[in-house]
């Protein structure tokens, strides 16, 4: 009994075992199995997901490529626009250069005429013997307009002007610097070379650059009467033509408008200032349009009023008019008087 009874404990307990270990092992199959479906079924779900999240990046991409190109055309466009200016600036720059350099050669060449007409005496005294000797000459015009027991005062305002003229034009500088500093002045000379013509068969009134003070008489002249001296005097103080501060344009004007052979004509030229490119240009232009008549002396005759500049202001462009007026005086018979403060 006691064997059977062993036995039969040791044949259960050797199918308790056989339980055990066959239960442990289903149960570690069956958790292998899972992880691996688990696994697969991930990687299912992952390259199910896949492409669409490539497609929008592809998308996204492709966006902002187009996007960048855009914006690369944009500037290379800028950068076309930016170099052509920069091209333009340049070739500002190399004309204010070259302006400069004229300018500059024009300044040498008045501080070497100035210092030779200082150093040059013999000059000066022949220049002041012939306009003291036209002074003190009476044509046979003027014995006719101002009678032949005329005498000039020796205290006369404007002295040294030969008055042989029958029609007498005015060209005046109506820029800022002259109406803001020497206006009533000139109006004074104005009135003052009015009156050493007491009669006139005609008169004219041009800004510098050959605007009209009164565009009623635009190429015509201006009877001369008491009426209309008052009338030029009177609107002298409210004239306002545009001025580019250059004698030249109204000169110009002035001789190929009213120039004739039967007509005996003076221009008196006011201004303060000459801002243009040559002076040389100018005085080239007025010999060749201002003949000389039969007699050899000039068609018409040139004189100059020169008013100071603004103590303020650069004196450069005052010495340049004073320059030019000083060779077109002596060349077309005409008088320089400068006048200072």
């Amino acid at each position: 009994m006691s064997a059977s009874t062993s036995g039969s404990r040791g044949v259960r307990g050797s199918r308790r075992r056989d339980r055990d270990f066959q239960v442990f092992s289903m149960s570690f199959l069956d958790a292998i199995c899972c992880a691996f479906g688990a696994l697969i079924l991930i990687m299912v779900l992952a390259q199910v997901g896949r492409p669409k999240v490539i497609q929008a990046i592809d998308t996204d991409l492709s966006g902002l490529i187009e996007k960048r190109e855009a914006e690369l055309v944009a500037l290379r466009g800028e950068a076309e626009v930016l170099g052509r200016e920069l091209l333009g600036r340049r070739e500002q720059v190399s004309e204010l250069k070259a302006k400069l350099a004229r300018l500059q050669g024009d300044l040498s060449k008045i501080k070497g005429q100035f210092s030779a007409s200082k150093q040059d005496a013999a000059v000066a005294a022949a220049l002041e013997g012939r306009l003291s000797a036209a002074q003190q000459t009476l044509t046979s015009e003027m014995e006719r307009l101002l009678g032949q027991n005329f005498k000039r005062a020796k205290d006369a305002p404007i002295g040294g002007v030969p008055v042989d003229s029958e029609y007498v034009i005015f060209l005046i500088d109506t820029s800022g610097s002259m109406q803001s500093y020497s206006w009533g002045l000139a109006k004074q000379k104005l009135r003052e070379v009015l009156e050493m013509y007491p009669q006139l068969k005609g008169i004219q009134v041009m800004s510098d650059q050959g605007y009209y003070m009164f565009s009623e008489y635009r190429g015509k002249w201006i009877p001369d009467t008491p009426a209309r001296r008052k009338a030029i005097l009177d609107s002298f103080n409210g004239w306002n033509a545009f001025s580019a501060s250059s004698p030249a344009e109204g000169i110009i004007t002035a001789i190929r408008t009213f120039w004739t052979p039967e007509h005996k004509i003076s221009i008196y030229v006011f201004g303060d200032e000459f801002t243009g490119a040559s002076i040389q240009q100018v005085v080239d232009t007025v010999d060749r349009i201002n003949r000389n008549d039969k007699t050899g002396e000039r068609a018409v005759r040139i004189h100059y009023i020169g008013f100071p500049l603004d103590p303020q202001y650069p004196q450069f462009t005052n010495i340049r008019l004073a320059q030019l007026m000083r060779i077109i005086c002596q060349r077309n018979g005409g008088s320089f008087v400068g006048l200072v403060r």
